[in-house]
């Protein structure tokens, strides 16, 4: 799941975005085209595309900087979805 997570995710990224450049573990909000709008869009999309629910305590920018944190955001709420 880790490997298809990001790829999505950086392909959502790129879908709204189609000439950056950047890295997993880049930070893409200090590469100065991502914003806190979009940041809300990658929640929802996050939520809806993994069918996870992104609790208040999760919603910082540090979990939003890199596809990479998206992704292990994504894993952290999935698994106690697995485990019941």
């Amino acid at each position: 799941m880790g490997d298809y997570t990001a790829e999505t995710i950086n392909d959502f990224i790129h879908g709204r975005f189609p000439d950056a450049t950047f890295t997993d573990d880049d930070d893409i909000f200090s590469l100065g085209f991502i914003n806190s709008l979009f940041a809300m869009e990658l929640v929802m999309y996050i939520e809806q595309k993994f069918s996870v629910t992104i609790p208040n305590d999760e919603l910082k920018f540090d979990n939003f900087r890199t596809v990479n944190c998206m992704a292990e955001l994504v894993h952290r709420q999935a698994l106690p979805a697995v485990g019941q």
